[in-house]
C-alpha cells in the first residue's frame, strides 16, 4: 500500500484536472440509474396500464440521459488523457532529473537497456494505475453500490438473489491478486532484460557484423524473447483460470435473479416491471465486475512498474554535486596524498598516489594498460571519490569543493570521444553555452578540426549522428579537443585524447595543446610516448602505484619501466 499511496501523491500537482475529471465521472455513474427507471415505467405503466401520454415523455427523458452521459464520457475521456500525459512527463522528467544526479558508480552497474526501460514503459505504467483509479475504479465502484441500492430499494429479496455471487467472486479475486504481483514482477524484469539485450546489439552492431556473429547473436535475442513468452504466459495462464469463472458466478446471478422473479411475479408478489427492470440493472451492476480483470492487470503490473520507479527515485544523490565550496580563484595547483581508490575492495585500482603539480605544469601519466592512469583522471573529476589518502586543490580537499564548480572549471577528453546526435555547434556548446561561432572556429582551428567541418555542406549546422558515427575516430577526437579547448578550463585532463589521430594530425594537434597548456595545469595520459616527452613532471603508474617519476631524460637514464615503454614504443 505504501507504494501505492506514492503513486496516488502525484496527482496532488493537479487538483482541479482530477477533482472535474472524478466530478464527471460520478455524474456519468449517476445517470446509469436513468435507463432500469425508464424500463420500469415504460412496462408497468404504458405496456401494461395503458398510459400511452407517458410513453413519449418516458421516452425523450431516457434519450436525453443517455445522450448527456455520452456527452460527459467524451470529455471526461479527453481531460484523462490530457491528465495522464501531464503525470506522465512530471515522473519522468523527475526520473531523469534523478539520473543525472547518481553517481557515475551506479552506471557500472546498471545497464542502459534497464535504465531505458524504467524510464520509458515503467512511467507509463506508473501513472496508468492514477487515471485508471478516476476513471475507472471510483466510478465502477459508486456505480456498482448506486445500483445495488437502487434494487434493495425496488425489492430487498430480489436483491439478494441478485447479489448471491458476489462474496465468492471476492474471494476469488482475492487470492489472485495476491498471487499475480510476483508474476507480473517476473515478466517486467523479464522485459527489461530483453530490452537492454537489444540496445547492446544495437550498439554493437559493427561488432556483431564484423565478426559474423549474427547466428549468435539472434540465439541470444531468442531465448531473451522466449523467456519474455514464458514469463508473461505465466501471468495470463493464472487469468485464463480465474477470470472465465468469476463470469460463470456474476452470469449466473441473471438466471438465479430471473427465476426468482418469475415464480414472485406468478404468485403475485411482484410486479412484472421490477424483474424487467432488474435484468435492465443488471448490466450496470455487474459491468464494474467485467472490468476486474483489466483492472487488476493495470494495479498489479502498475504497483510493480511504480516499485521500480521509486527504487531509483530513492537513491542517494550524488553528494556535493551543488554544495560546498566554491572559490572564487583556481590557480590549478594539484597535491595528491598518498591517494587510493578500489573499484573493487579486494584489488585496488590505485594506491599511494603521491605527486604535486604546480599552476601551469604539465603532468604526463604513463604506463601499461590497467595501470590506473584513467582512474586518477577520473579522481580528478570526482567521479570516483578516493577511499584513501586525499586530494588537494589550491588546498582545499577535493571532497569539500561543488562538483558542479570542480567540473566547470575542468576540461576533459576521454578515450572515447562521443558526439551527441545533434548539431556539431550544440555539440561544441556543451563546453561553454554562450559560445559565438567565431569562438567555435577558434577553437576547432587550434584542434586542427577546422578544415574537415568547413568542408561539410551544413558546417556546424550538421547533426553528428548517433554517438558520432558521421565522423572518422580521428575527427571525433579532434572535435573532443576543441570542445574542451572552448571551454578553457584551468585544470586539462586528456586521457589517449592523440590516440586515434595520425602523425602529422598529432603534430599539429600537439602544437596547439602545448599552446593550452602555457597557462594552465593539464594531467595527459598517452601510450604514445613521444607525446609526453616535453612534460614537466612524468609519472609511470604500474599495477595501481607509482613506480617512478620525472622528467624524460632522467626517467630513461634509470633504465626502468619508462625506459622500457619508450624502446617498446620505438620499435612500434
Amino acid at each position: 500500500m505504501a507504494v501505492l499511496k506514492r503513486v496516488f501523491q502525484l496527482v496532488l500537482h493537479y487538483p482541479g484536472r482530477a477533482a472535474t475529471s472524478l466530478t464527471m465521472a460520478v455524474l456519468c455513474t449517476v445517470l446509469v440509474l436513468v435507463l432500469p427507471t425508464v424500463t420500469e415505467v415504460l412496462v408497468t405503466e404504458v405496456m401494461k396500464k395503458g398510459r400511452s401520454e407517458l410513453l413519449f415523455k418516458t421516452a425523450a427523458f431516457g434519450v436525453g440521459a443517455i445522450f448527456l452521459r455520452q456527452v460527459l464520457f467524451t470529455l471526461r475521456t479527453y481531460g484523462n488523457n490530457a491528465l495522464e500525459q501531464r503525470l506522465i512527463h512530471d515522473l519522468r522528467k523527475k526520473l531523469y532529473d534523478k539520473l543525472q544526479r547518481l553517481p557515475i558508480k551506479w552506471f557500472d552497474t546498471n545497464s542502459s537497456g534497464e535504465i531505458m526501460s524504467r524510464v520509458a514503459s515503467d512511467v507509463p505504467s506508473t501513472d496508468r494505475v492514477i487515471v485508471e483509479t478516476i476513471d475507472q475504479t471510483i466510478p465502477a465502484i459508486l456505480q456498482f453500490f448506486i445500483m445495488a441500492g437502487w434494487m434493495f430499494y425496488k425489492s430487498w429479496e430480489l436483491a439478494l438473489v441478485t447479489l448471491a455471487p458476489l462474496p465468492i467472486i471476492g474471494l476469488i479475486t482475492t487470492l489472485y491478486s495476491r498471487r499475480a504481483e510476483p508474476r507480473w514482477r517476473e515478466s517486467s524484469e523479464a522485459s527489461a532484460a530483453l530490452n537492454a539485450l537489444l540496445h547492446d546489439n544495437l550498439a554493437g552492431i559493427r561488432q556483431i557484423k564484423a565478426y559474423t556473429v549474427e547466428p549468435e547473436a539472434l540465439d541470444r535475442f531468442d531465448a531473451a524473447s522466449r523467456h519474455v513468452g514464458e514469463k508473461h504466459m505465466r501471468v495470463m495462464k493464472g487469468q485464463a483460470l480465474v477470470w472465465p469463472g468469476v463470469s460463470l458466478l456474476a452470469e449466473s446471478g441473471i438466471i438465479l435473479m430471473l427465476a426468482f422473479g418469475a415464480w414472485s411475479v406468478i404468485n403475485g408478489k411482484m410486479d412484472v416491471g421490477v424483474p424487467m427492470a432488474f435484468l435492465v440493472a443488471w448490466g450496470f451492476l455487474f459491468d464494474p465486475i467485467s472490468r476486474i480483470n483489466a483492472l487488476t492487470q493495470i494495479y498489479v503490473g502498475g504497483k510493480v512498474a511504480a516499485k521500480r520507479v521509486f527504487d531509483i527515485l530513492d537513491l542517494p544523490d550524488e553528494v556535493n554535486i551543488t554544495d560546498g565550496e566554491r572559490p572564487a580563484e583556481f590557480k590549478g595547483r594539484v597535491e595528491f596524498q598518498d591517494a587510493g581508490f578500489s573499484y573493487d575492495p579486494d584489488s585496488p585500482a590505485v594506491q599511494g598516489i603521491t605527486l604535486i603539480a604546480e599552476p601551469g605544469m604539465t603532468v604526463a601519466l604513463v604506463g601499461p594498460t590497467g595501470a590506473g592512469k584513467s582512474t586518477v583522471l577520473n579522481l580528478l573529476t570526482r567521479f570516483y571519490e578516493t577511499d584513501r589518502g586525499r586530494i588537494l586543490l589550491d588546498g582545499h580537499p577535493i571532497e569539500s569543493l561543488s562538483k558542479e564548480w570542480l567540473r566547470d572549471h575542468t576540461g576533459y577528453v576521454t578515450q572515447e570521444s562521443f558526439l551527441f546526435n545533434t548539431t556539431l555547434r550544440d555539440n561544441l556548446r556543451l563546453a561553454k553555452p554562450d559560445a559565438t561561432d567565431d569562438e567555435i572556429w577558434s577553437a576547432l582551428d587550434n584542434a586542427n578540426a577546422a578544415s574537415f567541418v568547413r568542408e561539410l555542406p551544413e558546417k556546424l549546422d550538421t547533426f553528428a549522428g548517433e554517438r558520432g558515427v558521421r565522423f572518422s575516430g580521428g575527427e571525433k577526437q579532434r572535435l573532443s579537443i576543441a570542445r574542451a579547448l572552448l571551454k578553457n578550463p584551468p585544470l586539462l585532463l586528456l586521457d589517449e585524447a592523440t590516440s586515434a589521430l595520425d602523425n602529422e594530425t598529432e603534430r599539429l594537434v600537439q602544437q596547439a595543446l602545448e599552446n593550452l597548456r602555457a597557462d594552465r595545469t593539464s594531467f595527459v595520459i598517452a601510450h604514445r610516448l613521444s607525446t609526453v616527452r616535453k612534460a614537466d613532471l612524468i609519472c609511470v603508474l604500474q599495477d595501481g602505484k607509482l613506480v617512478e617519476w620525472g622528467k624524460h631524460e632522467e626517467l630513461q637514464s634509470r633504465g626502468g619501466l619508462y625506459s622500457r615503454l619508450c624502446e617498446a614504443s620505438i620499435r612500434e
